[in-house]
């Protein structure tokens, strides 16, 4: 059974040579992602704390992404770079929250299922940095990035499978990945994981 589906535009040389060209601000937007990405995971805890079949996944899904910020965090002070002031807004998942069905259960599923298409994405670009790096302990860091998120893809949609019928999932989890690629191609091109 496939858990997840495969990014439907491919991200472009013109991203990465913007991520490789400044790659101090890519860290910064990077550690941003990791810290939003352990907070989204203990927020579907707080939102549905009678998902008890899910809750101890998620719990360890937003210890892992909050230790790849520590990492992130440390090659950033090798490096001498700051954290930014503020976290912005992420204009990329906004867009996809903003398609959102409203009610209780629908959104319950379309949040699971945006999470499997955000850490597809961070997959897919993570494996394009790992390929573009020089320095071989980033390149290792961003190869296991990279398979940290593709399992993390895998992972939001077996849990929307325990709540939901599969064919309801797939069928909700390709439009999912038709909005993304709308998404992801009106972008602004910059040196961030999105």
């Amino acid at each position: 059974m496939k858990l997840n589906l495969d990014v439907r535009s491919s991200s472009s040389q013109a991203w990465l040579d913007a991520v490789l060209s400044d790659f101090d601000s890519f860290l910064q937007d990077h550690a941003d992602c990791e810290r939003k990405a352990s907070s989204m995971a203990m927020s579907f805890i707080a939102k549905y704390p009678d998902r008890l079949e899910i809750i101890p996944e998620l719990i360890e899904t937003g210890i892992e992404e909050l230790e790849h910020f520590q990492e992130v965090y440390k090659i950033m002070r090798q490096r001498g770079i700051a954290l930014r002031h503020s976290m912005g807004e992420d204009i990329y998942v906004k867009r996809l929250i903003e398609q959102c069905h409203s009610g209780r259960n629908e959104r319950f599923r379309d949040r699971l299922l945006i999470a499997s298409v955000l850490e597809t994405r961070g997959a897919e670009r993570f494996r394009l940095v790992a390929g573009g790096l020089e320095d071989p302990d980033l390149k290792r860091f961003y190869k296991m990035l990279w398979t940290s998120e593709a399992k993390h893809g895998h992972l939001f949609v077996k849990m929307a499978l325990n709540y939901f019928d599969a064919q309801d999932v797939y069928d909700r989890l390709d439009w999912w990945m038709d909005r993304e690629a709308e998404v992801i191609e009106g972008l602004e091109i910059r040196p961030a994981l999105h």
